[in-house]
């Protein structure tokens, strides 16, 4: 059996209040990442970010984006991955001074924070949960922010060797059926569930995870569990920037801010962090951006 790359697979436990996804990122996270010149160790953090994306992204009733931040005060400042509800996701990070190739995240996070954003594109409202580092790698800093804030209990294994990334979370259901009705000894079944299938999951290797056909690893490591395994959605890199958004983004600078810099440098460049590329606008450029600004006010004192 051949493993299908860059797809996420949800399953369920039958009977049970525990649900599943598996992700692969190969030409994902190449797409995503390969134009960025990234130390090794920011590369790897960012792989497992961007699978983490995926697999909370699956978890949501949302059309929208799924932002990922961890944010720091030492060399690392910033590391960022949006994934949409299409499972188009894009990656980034900032920092500042020389990084070497075998320091981890962990080498670089000063006073850090972890920030989730969930960004409705239907009008509903934007939410952000911001919560201390608490563990020594993504996996338990997402485990802890979903028990912490969500009230949700959930396992998260991730791994990325620099080519591709891949990762599986397990998530116990709150209110389920059994549940609502008080049951004593449903409880204690949704409880042994629970904490049966976490201690099979715990047996996973990131060679498996990362190679292993996502048919093979479920059966490898629940084979005596009665598990549905859903069809499988793609995931792909996108990246949302266009010349039409960068020059709103100008528009919101202002007009001093946009003739100021056309003085001193003659031109406009922007480069989008998320996928390299570049933008450039000249003074006839600069000229339709502040006009179309005058007209949008003059249309809006008019109405």
């Amino acid at each position: 059996m051949t493993k299908v790359t860059d797809s996420l697979h949800r399953f369920i436990f039958e009977n049970t209040p525990v649900r599943g996804n598996i992700v692969d990122l190969t030409n994902t996270f190449q797409l995503a990442l390969n134009k960025q010149h990234l130390p090794a160790g920011l590369k790897r953090a960012l792989g497992e970010l961007m699978a983490a994306s995926a697999l909370l992204t699956a978890t949501l009733k949302m059309n929208g984006s799924l932002v990922l931040q961890i944010q720091g005060k030492g060399l690392l400042k910033l590391l960022v991955v949006e994934c949409n509800s299409d499972f188009g996701i894009r990656a980034t990070a900032k920092w500042k001074g020389d990084i070497r190739d075998d320091q981890t995240l962990f080498d670089l996070i000063e006073h850090g924070q972890f920030v989730i954003t969930l960004d409705p594109k239907d009008g509903g409202q934007t939410y952000q949960g911001i919560v201390p580092i608490e563990g020594n790698d993504i996996s338990t800093i997402l485990e802890n922010y979903m028990l912490r804030s969500e009230q949700i209990d959930t396992k998260i294994w991730l791994c990325c060797d620099g080519n591709s990334a891949a990762g599986m979370l397990l998530q116990k259901l709150p209110d389920t059926m059994n549940q609502v009705i008080n049951s004593q000894e449903a409880i204690e079944h949704d409880l042994d569930a629970w904490n049966r299938v976490g201690h099979l999951a715990d047996t996973i290797t990131d060679d498996e995870l990362l190679h292993l056909p996502t048919e093979t690893l479920i059966h490898r490591l629940f084979h005596e569990e009665d598990v549905r395994l859903f069809e499988a959605s793609n995931t792909k890199f996108f990246c949302s920037c266009s010349r039409a958004s960068v020059a709103n983004m100008l528009r919101m600078l202002g007009n001093e801010e946009i003739t100021s810099v056309l003085e001193e440098q003659g031109k406009i460049e922007v480069n989008c962090d998320f996928c390299n590329t570049h933008y450039q606008f000249d003074k006839v450029d600069a000229a339709q951006i502040m006009a179309s600004d005058l007209t949008a006010q003059s249309s809006k004192k008019i109405h």
